[in-house]
């Protein structure tokens, strides 16, 4: 044999099959391998490995991977641990595609695995074999009959370009395999990656990017092992029109613990990702629901959904419904205008409304021709990028009079915008048939109106989302020194930056300090300055208020009495003299440049509110003005950015323009871990902003 494909494409889509772990006794791992590769007629050739035996199952037996044919593309190992090693060496001694291995014991049980898995990949690196796993329960090739799994299934090959599915849980991989199935949906690969010991998730994505047969990527993942890799992924599936769908847990301390034990993944910051991975156009869900939902939208809809929805029903408490839960997905809906408006309002006068969601009562089941007169003119209303058809099933009899005009309607006017159907009855029993026309006309079926609209929302999304990317930054600006920058150097950076800085100067003694504040004018405010005192205030090293020289003199006292009892033998590089900012809004504006996904913004509410409520949003870098300003209006408390109470609306403009600038700074400045400005306060409109204090620290 000759290896002349590449060692992925030699383990996704072998030609030759070697299994290890085969046993007479029923119930082996390596002998549901081979009952899999049996029920798929798999047309290469197989090797079974076994120690003793010559042959199973009139099968040709070898005594390890050493003794192997040079050149198998791929060997999947079912055997203990224990014995892992040795055959991952025969498999690099006979020049092995891909090698899948499904035992556990490694890196998930901590230092001594995790070394015996660096082991395995210094192999797989050194000989130029793919590994899948170890940990893992093998992948599914459906469009080629290659199934290299003990999970028990059935040949499907994909009519259509179907559903990549990657996993890092082989329990995952499973239950959603089965779940797509169920719903009578293509799958082109279905892949668990386990520990990932040298290929990982990113390497799948990366293949399935460029498989013709694969129309979306599912996607469950504990941990990126290459997060900026990832990225460049992402960007890469936004250009080619496949969306990837993100499952990811670890938004709570404990799913991060479950991930490090499960397959051995040191788990990062659940938002940073989040909100990286979605500014270059990945749909990050929340439940397996979800993640199904959409995949079957992006499967089955011949137009994806886009921008606002209009939804079809039969009731007005429906309607109600549908107004509230649309309002909490964020999912517009259009309301019917001028020409439109008007080939509504006279359907059914007095009975329908020309209103989205459109209540047709009982009206279709005298005319049936309802659906195709309100449909039609919503069509016409480019905001509307999806239509929903919300119909009441309450029994086999029901159906049977409700459905054949409803599956010829959608049929009609799917190829035209994204058509969507769900039932209100949920597991009422229907007739099969109607389900499967609807499906084949390219219509997604659903039995939760609830669901249907969350999966439009969720691709609308991706359609709609203007993405915050942005050019690499080319700056050659100087490096910063590594540490903490306290406040008065970090203001002096900042302000060279572009943002707004309150006027100020270092005193190293009280006329030095008496002097900053003749030039700078009263009140003023006397801060304390040191690397080692980054909460000065808590330290009582900040006087607010200070508005004459003698006022200043007892102020300079009491700062160093209360530095001298909270932090005894501090080392202060000054006192900075700042004049006091006029009272405003006060925000936290922020900025962090992750390890794993690089550097992403940070606003809220000043104050407690941030930390104690969690008012706070996080943005992409490359986040333009009026993304940012969208996201301040998002804030639990943006009603105190508006005309509130009296008060003039904020200048959000001014907000956006210095969280921008924020935002090129860091972007220039890799070095940086965090910044920190608290408050930034924000005037009426046309008054700008102010940063009041602020805080660098490098790595």
């Amino acid at each position: 044999m000759t290896a002349t494909r590449s060692p992925m494409d030699r383990l996704l889509r072998p030609r030759s099959v070697a299994v290890a772990g085969m046993s007479t006794k029923p119930g082996s791992l390596g002998g549901a391998v081979l009952a899999n590769l049996e029920r798929f007629a798999f047309k290469g050739d197989i090797c079974l490995i076994h120690p003793t035996r010559s042959e199973i199952a009139g099968r040709r037996c070898v005594p390890d991977t050493s003794s192997l044919p040079e050149g198998i593309d791929c060997v999947v190992l079912a055997i203990p641990a224990k014995a892992i090693l040795a055959a991952v060496k025969g498999c690099a001694l006979r020049k092995v595609g891909g090698v899948i291995i499904f035992s556990g014991g490694f890196a998930e049980l901590g230092d001594e695995g995790r070394a015996a898995q660096e082991e395995i990949a210094a192999i797989s690196r050194s000989a130029g074999m793919v590994i899948e796993g170890p940990n893992c329960l093998g992948m599914l090739n459906y469009a080629d009959g290659v199934p290299l799994t003990f999970s028990a299934t059935e040949p499907r090959p994909p009519s259509t370009p179907g559903i990549g599915l990657i996993s890092q849980s082989g329990a995952m991989a499973a239950a959603i395999r089965a779940a797509l199935h169920g719903r009578n949906l293509d799958i082109s690969f279905s892949i668990s990656t386990g520990n990932e010991a040298c290929t990982g998730a990113e390497d799948f994505v990366n293949y399935l990017l460029e498989d013709s047969q694969t129309r979306v990527i599912v996607l469950v993942a504990e941990q990126f092992r290459d997060p900026r890799r990832f990225v460049a992924l992402a960007a890469r599936a936004r250009e080619l029109g496949k969306p990837i769908l993100l499952l990811h847990p670890g938004k709570s301390a404990e799913a991060r613990q479950a991930a490090e034990t499960h397959t051995g993944a040191m788990t990062g910051d659940y938002v940073v990702m989040r909100t990286v991975v979605e500014s270059h156009g990945v749909l990050v869900v929340d439940t397996m629901e979800e993640l199904v939902d959409a995949a079957e939208m992006v499967v089955r809809c011949k137009v994806l959904p886009h921008g606002g929805v209009a939804v079809l029903g039969e009731s007005g408490a429906f309607k109600a419904m549908t107004f509230d839960y649309c309002a909490e997905l964020g999912l517009p809906l259009p309301q019917p205008t001028g020409a439109a408006a008007e080939a509504i309002a006279v359907v059914a006068p007095n009975l329908i409304m020309p209103s989205n969601p459109l209540d047709l009562t009982a009206q279709p089941l005298v005319d049936p021709g309802i659906y195709a007169k309100t449909i039609e003119p919503l069509l016409t209303d480019a905001r509307c990028g999806s239509v929903l058809v919300s119909i009441i099933l309450s029994s086999d009899q029901m159906a049977r009079l409700k459905m054949p005009p409803v599956v010829d309607v959608v049929r009609h006017f799917a190829p035209q915008r994204a058509m969507i159907f769900a039932m209100l009855g949920e597991d009422t029993p229907i007739p099969q048939e109607y389900i499967d026309e609807i499906r084949q006309a390219g219509v997604p079926f659903f039995r939760s109106p609830e669901r249907a609209l969350r999966a439009i929302a969720t691709l609308s999304r991706w359609k709609d989302r203007g993405l915050a990317v942005g050019e690499p930054c080319t700056s050659a600006a100087e490096r910063l020194p590594t540490g903490v920058i306290p406040e008065y150097r970090a203001k002096r950076v900042l302000a060279a930056a572009g943002l707004p800085i309150a006027a100020g100067e270092l005193a190293a003694t009280l006329a030095e300090a008496q002097a900053a504040a003749a030039r700078i004018g009263y009140p003023v405010a006397l801060k304390a300055q040191s690397e080692s005192l980054s909460h000065k205030s808590d330290a009582g090293g900040v006087i607010l208020g200070i508005d004459s020289a003698d006022a200043l003199a007892a102020g300079w006292q009491q700062l160093h009495r209360n530095l001298d009892k909270a932090a005894p033998g501090v080392s202060l590089e000054g006192v900075l003299v700042e004049r006091m900012g006029r009272k405003g809004v006060e925000l936290i504006v922020g900025a962090k440049n992750d390890r794993d996904w690089g550097p992403v913004l940070m606003i809220g509410m000043g104050g407690t509110a941030a930390e104690a409520f969690g008012d706070m949003r996080v943005l992409p870098v490359c986040s333009s003005e009026a993304q940012i300003v969208d996201q301040l209006r998002k804030l639990k408390g943006a009603a105190l950015l508006g005309a509130f109470r009296g008060s003039l609306a904020k200048d959000l403009p001014a907000v956006a323009s210095a969280v921008r600038q924020l935002g090129d700074f860091v972007r220039s400045h890799p070095e940086i871990a965090e910044i920190d400005i608290n408050p930034l306060v924000v005037y009426p409109e046309g008054q700008g902003v102010l940063a009041l204090d602020a805080l660098i620290h490098v790595r």
